[in-house]
């Protein structure tokens, strides 16, 4: 395990708070560092105020002044939210291998929280779906933790909401659910405005408030799939298709698309997407590795053309 030279300090303050006195050569050992470096560490909890007492003789070892307790750990509201989020989100970034540090750690925070704040804390971590990718478009915390307490405890919100075209409307909306995906941060539920169903960007809310209105909880309601149709029926600027030389099974994972549509036949697969951005789209096909044939739009052969031009031009540089 590696440790950085802070974490081996407040290591040294666990161990010893966990097993009431331990000796230099334990911790040594527990650390990977030579008694020395214990020593060292000793003393840095002296100059933070910490007792740590030497008990001298053939048992000796160190421990904690009886009767002392560390004083409560506390978080802001934003704080805490803060770190739950990085928390969830570090879980779910495949660090399977240090999966029960991070249960641990969010135990830990909510066990230290006071009511009001480790209920918020606990509807966020038990409303967000998060996916990989999800900074691209950071929501403000406080959003997140009004709409979690809403989907938890089916609250209405009223919302000030900003369109892609910068106009804001003012609505209610009964949201089901909070999904991180693809770098965005979205939201799933009934408009009142529109009254449909809708999927809103939690970075385009611009205010939101709880209400004291309820609504019902549709029954085995698919967050993920729900919000994956939405985002596959939103308008886009460029039909694309192109013909990919693969199978389908290689053209799904080479391209990671999730909101393309793939037709396997005639030794390939073709490709249906609607893009905003063509030049995105270039660079998307210049790095999959897979051979294709651009079918439309003849703009896409262009902006490929010039993302070619520009690699051509980095490797013709020297120093």
């Amino acid at each position: 395990m590696v440790y950085r030279p802070t974490a081996r300090v407040l290591t040294v303050l666990e161990l010893l708070q966990t097993h009431g006195r331990m000796t230099g050569a334990e911790l040594a050992r527990r650390l990977e560092v030579n008694i020395r470096t214990v020593r060292d560490y000793i003393q840095m909890l002296g100059d933070l105020g910490i007792p740590v007492e030497a008990v001298r003789g053939r048992y000796g070892a160190y421990r904690l002044r009886p009767g002392y307790k560390l004083p409560p750990l506390i978080f802001t509201e934003d704080e805490a939210l803060a770190l739950t989020l990085s928390l969830l989100m570090a879980r779910e970034h495949e660090l399977a291998q240090t999966s029960p540090a991070f249960e641990g750690a969010l135990t830990k925070i909510e066990r230290v929280l006071p009511t009001t704040t480790r209920e918020h804390v606990q509807a966020v971590e038990q409303t967000v779906i998060i996916e990989s990718d999800a900074y691209r478009a950071a929501p403000a915390l406080a959003v997140v933790t009004i709409l979690s307490s809403a989907v938890h405890r089916r609250r209405c919100v009223c919302l000030g909401y900003r369109s892609a075209r910068a106009e804001t409307t003012k609505r209610t909306f009964s949201p089901y659910g909070i999904m991180a995906h693809e770098g965005v941060w979205y939201t799933i539920g009934y408009c009142h405005l529109r009254q449909s169903q809708r999927l809103l960007r939690l970075d385009r809310i611009t205010r939101a408030a709880l209400t004291d209105e309820t609504f019902p909880s549709p029954e085995n309601f698919d967050m993920r799939g729900a919000v994956l149709r939405s985002l596959a029926s939103v308008p886009r600027v460029w039909q694309v298709e192109v013909w990919l030389e693969a199978t389908l099974e290689e053209a799904r994972r080479k391209s990671q698309l999730t909101q393309g549509h793939f037709t396997e036949g005639n030794g390939g697969v073709l490709l249906r997407v609607e893009v905003e951005d063509l030049q995105w789209m270039a660079r998307l096909l210049a790095g999959i590795g897979l051979p294709f044939t651009i079918h439309h739009p003849p703009e896409l052969r262009t902006a490929l053309r010039q993302h070619a031009q520009t690699m051509l031009d980095y490797a013709e540089r020297t120093p």
